[in-house]
């Protein structure tokens, strides 16, 4: 607990803040999602200010989007000399013209699949998704992401406000319950659709 209050007391959380959710768009093993919602919690009891935490959170998530992008950008020299009618040729030519016709929307929802979001910004680079809607679209997922973690962790933090490791297992398990539902409700519906 105190190890926990001192690191997010320290004027320097909002910098780490920022760079967690930076290196989680290209890094996907970094808890980025955890430290969002752990920030949520310590914003509810007044240690933290909402405003700045959801503005790094996502300025950091949008900036390693776009590093994630760049890395995908630099592959495509490599992925035009594949062989036409190759199995890999074909599933580039196959993300190509679904990132051109929902590429956006996927964008968004990656945000929220632990590691989706930086095999999707790195197929958008390397298949050449343009730079401006790209970064539209990364800015909507990157608000929407801070927001989303800020309010679980807020929302934890108000339940359990003298109990600040509990309101960061609350906010925590929100997060897991939203996840498993979404990915069960995916689940049944391409069994649905395989029928």
């Amino acid at each position: 607990m105190d190890v926990v209050h001192t690191a997010v007391s320290s004027p320097w959380f909002y910098a780490a803040l920022f760079a967690v959710a930076m290196l989680d768009g290209f890094f996907p093993v970094v808890p980025s999602e955890s430290m969002v919602i752990t920030a949520g919690v310590y914003a509810a009891s007044g240690e933290l200010r909402v405003a700045p935490v959801v503005a790094l959170a996502a300025l950091g998530a949008f900036a390693g989007d776009h590093v994630s992008y760049l890395v995908g950008r630099r592959s495509r020299g490599r992925l035009a000399r594949m062989r036409p009618g190759t199995r890999r040729a074909r599933a580039l030519a196959w993300a190509s013209a679904v990132l051109a016709e929902r590429g956006g929307l996927i964008l968004v929802v990656a945000r929220y699949v632990p590691g989706g979001r930086t095999a999707v910004t790195m197929a958008m680079g390397a298949v050449g998704y343009r730079a401006r809607p790209f970064a539209f679209f990364a800015g909507v997922a990157a608000v929407s992401w801070a927001l989303y973690g800020v309010v679980l962790g807020y929302a934890g933090g108000m339940a359990f406000e003298n109990d600040p490791l509990k309101g960061v297992a609350v906010g925590l398990g929100l997060a897991l319950s939203v996840t498993v539902a979404v990915e069960v409700t995916r689940h049944l519906r391409r069994r649905v659709r395989l029928r």
